[in-house]
């Protein structure tokens, strides 16, 4: 899929599938080409510097990484750009928002020392969407002195999909708040972007029956919503142990033909006597078999959670297990995949 004009990348996940990491790693991806990318964390739990290994982010853009695309072993011509990412911090957004649009200077301050900011983003949540989003969405729009946009991408670590399109839907989170003024203009304007081609909302899942699940609901309800569809990014993929053969074989009754195997493998030891070889594989044989069985279960499971997420008619990549837990390098590394795969 080419994603050559989106600007926006927004990506989001049922909690536990590594929304944050490929978030991460698609910003790298994106910066392989030579591009300069924000990557913008929402939820205030400092994930992105723990997956960079820095010290928590400010309300600051900041470059937290170089990535070339040979360091994500990519072949072609060489090319490198910058990450830089930004913690959007709520309190810090409305009195910024506030001094922009209002003027308040030192009188934000005052507001800010009275609790004014919790009491405000408590009593109209939407207007704390309408600062996030809209954040990312200037960050996506701003334009340097010289003319041309700051950011080549922006990734936006978003709210987890059960969230997701109210918290991008901001237009209708205020409607009821703010028919007119700042507020609404500032929301109709993030609206303009998020529906535009120039966004893309990619799905982060599991090949797992509750997440598959969330992530159909979440794309019906971004259409629903008007919001542009981006990529389904399963994470975590096991690569299968047993071919088709010995998958299906794994539910039938083959007993003899595994003891038999084992024997001819040696591990029924050295001894002349056949009955004896098949004897001292006997231990081995219940748990083996229950091994191939609940692996011949999850890849038939597996192979229908792909047929789910195939009739979205959405494009997919796949990103492997890494057996280590994700890493600097495990990061680089799912980076290089999705690049491969054309998600970048």
């Amino acid at each position: 899929m080419d994603w050559e004009g989106v600007r926006l990348h927004v990506v989001s996940g049922k909690g536990g599938t590594g929304k944050t990491t490929l978030a991460a790693a698609l910003a790298l991806a994106l910066a392989a080409e030579g591009r300069r990318t924000l990557l913008i964390e929402v939820e205030g739990r400092q994930g992105i510097a723990e997956l960079f290994g820095i010290a928590a982010l400010p309300y600051e853009e900041r470059r937290v990484a170089s990535v070339s695309s040979a360091q994500l072993g990519l072949s072609g011509p060489k090319t490198s750009g910058d990450v830089f990412a930004l913690a959007i911090d709520t309190e810090q957004a409305l009195l910024e928002y506030l001094d922009m649009f209002y003027k308040l200077g030192r009188a934000g301050k005052a507001l800010q020392k009275v609790g004014f900011v919790d009491f405000a983003t408590t009593i109209a949540p939407g207007v704390r969407d309408v600062l996030l989003t809209g954040k990312a969405c200037e960050a996506a729009r701003r334009k340097g002195p010289d003319g041309r946009r700051v950011y080549d991408a922006v990734v936006m670590d978003a709210p987890p999909t059960g969230r997701l399109t109210r918290f991008l839907n901001v237009n209708s989170e205020v409607a009821g708040l703010a028919r007119f003024g700042p507020i609404h203009s500032q929301a109709q304007a993030v609206m303009g972007v998020l529906k535009s081609p120039e966004t893309a909302v990619h799905l982060v899942t599991l090949l797992e029956e509750m997440p598959v699940q969330e992530t159909v609901d979440g794309f019906t309800e971004l259409r629903e919503a008007g919001l542009p569809a981006g990529g389904v990014l399963v994470n975590m993929v096991r690569p299968p142990v047993l071919d088709a053969a010995a998958v299906a074989a794994a539910h039938g009754d083959h007993r003899e033909e595994v003891a038999r195997a084992l024997v001819e493998a040696g591990l029924g030891g050295r001894s002349r006597s056949a009955a004896t070889r098949r004897t001292a594989v006997e231990p081995l044989l219940d748990p083996l078999l229950a091994q191939a069985r609940e692996h011949s279960e999850r890849v038939a499971l597996e192979r229908d959670q792909r047929a789910e997420l195939a009739a979205l008619d959405l494009p997919g990549y796949e990103l492997p297990l890494l057996s280590g837990g994700v890493d600097l390098g495990g990061l680089y590394r799912l980076a290089g995949e999705l690049k491969r795969q054309g998600a970048a």
